[in-house]
């Protein structure tokens, strides 16, 4: 039984090695091709795509071989990889000032150069489950369970650095390097139950020791035509009882292959290698070390800050930090970052190659973020029938940005596409990567009706789940309706929003941007009260006349709403109050009962100008019971509405949810997942790109981001509540998932959990299946339900986990379409690359109304925000580097998470990021807005408006979008400061916020009565609470103060750019050391992108890059020249060893130019600060 569920779950993808896992090439080089690119194939550095059938089963048997031969080979006759060497002389000459020229030997290891091989070890060969003092293992039906000791930790006095090299920031712990060296010897040194390979518990030969693994994370993005992407190298080791941990990490960062293969030795591949090396061990029984026997002082003799830190003692029993978790690193100007952790927790992993990441993005110019992010697809329903109007011809759907475009043709896109279809005599064509995705003529109409799509000498069938695209590369589908009643034919633009939600705190809606609407959608029907009495009122709204509604005269004649030249928003925003219009109309619009509204908008949604004036014979109920029912049905055929939950209300009202009806057209945008937690990014100058969006990206210089990891780290709160997860439910009914924090069911427990009809329905089909093949199997085997949380202390654990494929890989077709789309819509070829650049930043806030912890500390309320606020440069970043945040099922409390919400992963001084980040804004001119998590007011909204922001965005046009167009049309109003009690409240920080002409005109392509969605309260939560809500201000204006003290109290504040320093000092003290309060123009002339080109700073920070650039260069040439010298010819033929020397003498003599600095303005550059 153990052995068929081994083969089930333990897997290696790497084609190479299939069957009998053969010396291969680097998984590293696979994963740099695949891992982001739109076209890109699935990472099998990775284990990625999950295998089926004999193909797993023959993967299984071969990682079990392989294991078995790698087990007879004593580890330390093996040869150290270059990437051991490099790590061990570092250690050695950085530590001998303290070890008496002592040098560090890392210990004989097993490498883990296949993807799997860490999973199969995690687990006894021939036994289900695996129990140490600090973990419990399961195999199980659908993949593998870890439970560590502690089901979550916290990020208090976790972060020690030790002295030497860079400053060490005011929120972390300083430790001498004596110290360090003294918790490297116990790190190298387990004991022999920390050592222990579960695959050899139970066997005949039980065997010990560590194992490694080669991770080469991304730094810089790959930018065709501009850059190619770069990683560091990064060994990860264990010891053999914590094998589980490197399969996480392997998992989320893939697998850089056996590092002694020349092919992956980073120093070689100078296009390629960021130049920076990292090393995590993973060493709990550091937790029992005494403070004084690992060097540190005794409390008398001890300095300020080591008392503060807890690097002293005055009882020599003293646990070094107390015997609680932490982690420990060294960092230096050459590049090098090791790190111990005394801990097993699985997040703590991942976060500490994001940490080592960070470090290696900072030192090379780009910027690691923790973001999520989507490409967002406006769709829409075109209801039975589709044809080219105003809806494909711009990129929203929306009439009221129209200009006039060069008509998109048949014959130009057959151009464009070229070989990578097939054209058939009927007159489309078909794709030739996914043959159900067909090219059609412009004149091209679609209908439900007949089920055709038809154009000038041609036809072919509708049919649902194919996809069918317009020369200009909007797209259209047949679907089911979301409530499954009925058909209608889904468009979807061509180009997307690139939404990118940065420096979001915890429970902002990081993760929400790029989840589907669909699941939040509740259905209902189309009143009719009396069939006779509606139906004329409605028809005498139709009839009235519109052009005495607004206050100012507009010129021209309006159609009449039936028209065709009128849209379906115009008429929305028609019955919608307007500050634009007269108080006598607007009360007029009050008194429209909201059933005859939802009728306009179906007559208006189903109206075909072949009824003429008899629509009403069109619209009718059933009789029921020899009465009028009170359902509208069209045709014959039972109309559906779409509710969204928007919120809702205070408990005092009833608690109940806000849900409003959206409009009868609306269809969720199609997403693609383009971040979720660790991304690095780069500014690229515009003008430097081809192929990109021209028409609607307009910035001067463009933010290029990229996701770091394969798999995400899910936290699944709702699938405790059967059914609420679809997501989650679908994944883990799956095969091979990584699963923590859930209980184990045994088959017998699983038939238990069926058994209950009533209550197991409620599970979505795939968990229901997974569920009853596993109470099938066995009854002793182990099952994990995705409603089973692991309980603790006899509660349901509150930080469930399982890693989670990336969505975007799970997509091929969508991948495939959004490139091929914007390429036609661009008119470029298909085969050349086209960038999707940041067009959105939208960083993420939690706020709370008052509350307390757990323990009854009091939490001040934050809840100060409405929807959505945009904020200017000095005010965005005041929260930026504050990153306050209220109280979230993600935190162990509320309060500051430092600097971009980086405060636990940033092993540097916090101003090295906020320069770049800074100078990446600037130089770009992107909008800071911010969207509202938790509550509004007192208005509890969760993450409904997360959800619902991507959506608003992905309808509005890029000059829709511009700040000024949004102040100067009132969409947008500033938030001034209050006078109370011969005080000022700086309210002002908030910046500016929507108002209700945005919400009627944006919101109205979304819902029918948007007005009613952000009412006032909503869009001024002052009226809910004005206490509250200047406690609120307060406690944001004190934590800025108190956050931007420390940079003063540091010295760190010295390396800040000016901007950066300017508003450093306003935070801290109300003005800068030249007496300018942030509003002056002497501030904000500092954060003018004119004004920074020209600065010398900013210069400086080119010359920075040119500097390191040119480093990083030596060092890859004389590492290639040195093995050249030593190698043999047949692995300096397999790298192609000359060819890269000379690619990388031509960069060399690129970079070191006298055009090179110039061609790098309109980037970020690097840090000086930084700079050896």
């Amino acid at each position: 039984s153990s052995r068929r569920l081994l083969l089930k779950t333990n897997r290696s993808t790497d084609p190479a090695r299939q069957p009998n896992l053969p010396e291969a090439t680097s998984p590293a080089q696979d994963q740099r091709k695949n891992t982001m690119s739109l076209e890109g194939s699935w990472p099998t550095s990775g284990g990625l795509p999950e295998p089926t059938g004999i193909k797993r089963k023959e993967r299984d048997d071969a990682l079990v071989d392989l294991i078995h031969q790698r087990l007879k080979v004593d580890p330390a006759t093996e040869k150290l990889a270059p990437v051991d060497l490099r790590i061990q002389k570092f250690l050695s000459e950085h530590l001998s000032v303290v070890r008496e020229k002592k040098p560090v030997v890392l210990p004989p290891m097993m490498s883990l150069d296949q993807y799997g091989m860490a999973r199969t070890l995690s687990l006894p060969e021939g036994a289900n489950t695996y129990t140490s003092p600090l973990i419990k293992s399961f195999r199980c039906h659908n993949g593998v369970l870890h439970n560590p000791v502690n089901d979550k930790r916290t990020t208090a006095g976790v972060f020690h650095v030790a002295e030497g090299g860079y400053p060490i920031a005011h929120d972390k712990k300083a430790v001498p390097l004596l110290t360090f060296s003294h918790l490297l010897d116990a790190a190298l040194n387990p004991d022999d139950q920390t050592l222990e390979l579960p695959f050899t518990v139970g066997s005949a030969n039980p065997k010990k020791g560590w194992v490694k693994l080669l991770l080469r994370p991304l730094v810089c993005p790959s930018v065709p035509g501009y850059t190619s992407e770069k990683t560091m190298e990064v060994r990860f080791i264990a010891p053999g009882s914590m094998v589980a941990n490197v399969d996480f990490v392997e998992s989320v960062f893939g697998n850089g292959g056996e590092a002694r293969l020349v092919e992956n030795d980073a120093a070689l591949d100078v296009e390629h290698w960021s130049g920076h090396t990292g090393c995590v061990i993973l060493a709990p029984q550091m937790l029992k070390l005494k403070k004084k026997d690992v060097g540190l002082p005794h409390w008398d003799a001890a300095t300020e800050r080591q008392r503060r830190d807890g690097m002293a003692w005055k009882d020599p029993n003293e646990k070094y930090n107390d015997g609680k978790a932490f982690k420990i690193c060294v960092r230096t100007h050459e590049g090098f970052f090791i790190t111990m952790i005394a801990d097993n927790y699985f997040g703590y992993c991942k976060k500490e190659v994001k940490t080592q990441l960070s470090f290696a993005c900072n030192l090379t110019g780009t910027e690691e973020e923790h973001a999520g992010g989507a490409l967002a697809f406006a769709s829409i329903s075109w209801g039975s029938y589709f044809h080219e109007d105003y809806r494909v011809q711009r990129p929203n759907h929306h009439f009221e940005s129209i200009k006039k475009a060069q008509p998109y043709t048949f014959a130009e896109a057959l151009k464009l596409l070229g070989s990578t279809v097939t054209k058939k005599p009927e007159g489309y064509a078909v794709d030739n990567k996914f043959p159900d995705v067909f090219y059609v003529p412009e004149d091209a109409i679609a209908t439900t009706g007949t089920g055709m799509v038809t154009w000038k000498g041609g036809e072919m069938t509708l049919k649902p789940g194919c996809l069918y695209v317009h020369p200009s590369g909007y797209n259209f589908r047949l679907e089911k309706r979301l409530d499954g009643r009925g058909w209608h034919i889904c468009g979807t633009v061509a180009e997307p929003f690139n939404y990118h939600k940065p420096a979001t705190v915890s429970g902002g809606g990081k993760s929400e941007v790029s989840k589907l609407l669909s699941d939040m959608i509740t259905f209902g029907t189309v009143r009719i009260d009396s069939v006779k009495k509606d139906l004329a009122y409605v028809d005498m709204i139709l009839k009235r006349k519109y052009h005495d509604r607004f206050k100012v005269p507009q010129q021209g004649q309006e159609p009449p709403i039936l028209s065709p030249q009128s849209t379906y928003g115009s008429i929305v925003k028609l019955l919608t109050p307007s500050d634009e219009y007269t108080d006598e109309y607007n009360d007029w619009l009050e008194t429209i009962p909201p059933v005859i509204r939802s009728l306009v908008f179906l007559v208006k949604r189903v109206y075909k100008q072949k009824w003429g004036k008899d629509w009403k014979s069109h619209i009718s109920v059933m009789s029921v019971d020899g009465r009028d029912g009170d359902v509208a049905y069209v045709d014959g055929q039972r109309v559906s509405v779409q509710y969204l939950r928007v919120g809702q209300e205070e408990k005092s009202m009833g608690g109940r949810s806000r849900k409003f009806q959206l409009r009868h057209d609306f269809v969720p945008a199609s997403k693609i997942q383009t971040e979720d937690d660790i991304s690095a990014s780069i500014i690229v100058p515009r003008t430097a790109l081809s192929n990109t969006n021209a028409e609607e990206v307009l910035h001067p210089s463009l933010k290029m981001t990229q996701n770091c990891e394969l798999r995400l780290f899910q936290r699944p709160d709702d699938a405790i509540k059967r059914g609420a997860d679809t997501r989650c439910e679908e994944d883990m009914a799956g095969d091979g998932n990584f699963m923590s924090n859930f209980e184990p069911l045994t088959g017998r427990q699983a038939e238990g959990l069926t058994q209950h009809a009533v209550k197991f329905d409620e599970f979505t089909e795939p968990m229901q299946k997974r569920l009853k093949r596993a109470a099938a199997d066995s009854p002793t085997d182990y099952v994990v339900s995705s409603a089973n949380f692991r309980l603790v202390n006899g509660k349901p654990t509150a930080n469930p986990r399982y890693l989670q494929v990336r969505t975007d890989f799970g997509e091929p077709r969508a991948r495939h379409i959004a490139s091929v789309a914007a390429a036609l819509r661009r008119r470029v070829p298909v085969t050349e690359a086209v960038h999707f650049p940041v067009n959105g930043v939208l960083p993420g806030r939690r706020n709370n109304p008052p509350d307390q912890l757990a323990d009854g500390t009091p939490i001040r309320p934050l809840s100060v925000f409405n929807p959505l606020h945009y904020q200017e440069l000095p005010e965005l970043f005041m929260d930026l580097i504050t990153s306050v945040t209220g109280k979230s099922p993600s935190t162990t409390g509320a309060g500051s998470e430092a600097a971009l919400t980086k405060g636990p992963f940033n092993a540097l001084t916090y101003v090295a990021d906020l320069n770049s980040t800074l100078v990446g804004f600037i130089l770009s001119g992107y909008a800071g807005f911010s969207t509202a998590a938790g509550y509004i007011g007192r208005t509890r909204v969760d993450h409904d408006i997360s959800l619902l922001i991507p959506e608003v965005m992905c309808r509005m046009s890029e000059a829709e979008r511009s700040v000024k167009h949004l102040i100067e049309t009132g969409c947008l109003e500033k938030v001034e400061d209050i006078q109370l009690s011969g005080r000022a409240v700086y309210a002002s920080r908030l910046g500016y916020r929507i108002t209700e002409r945005f919400v009627n005109l944006f919101l109205g392509r979304i819902f029918e009565s948007p007005a009613e969605v952000f009412n006032g309260p909503l869009l001024r939560p002052e009226k809910q609470d004005f206490a509250m809500f200047v406690d609120g201000v307060d406690n944001l204006v004190q934590a800025q103060q108190k956050a931007a003290q420390t940079y003063i109290d540091d010295g760190s504040i010295k390396d800040a750019c000016p901007p950066l320093k300017a508003i450093l000092y306003c935070m801290a003290n109300g003005k800068t050391p030249e007496g300018y309060a942030a509003n002056s123009p002497q501030v904000r002339d500092l954060f003018k992108r004119e004004n920074v080109l020209t600065s010398a700073w900013y210069l400086e920070r080119l010359a920075c890059k040119k500097r390191m650039e040119t480093k990083r260069l030596q060092k890859g040439i004389e590492a290639i020249k040195a093995f050249m010298k030593t190698a043999s010819p047949g692995d300096a033929k397999r790298i192609q060893a000359a060819d890269r020397l000379k690619a990388a003498e031509a960069e060399y003599k690129k970079v070191t130019s006298e055009h090179y600095v110039k061609s790098l303005m309109g980037t970020a550059g690097a840090e000086p600060c930084l700079e050896v």
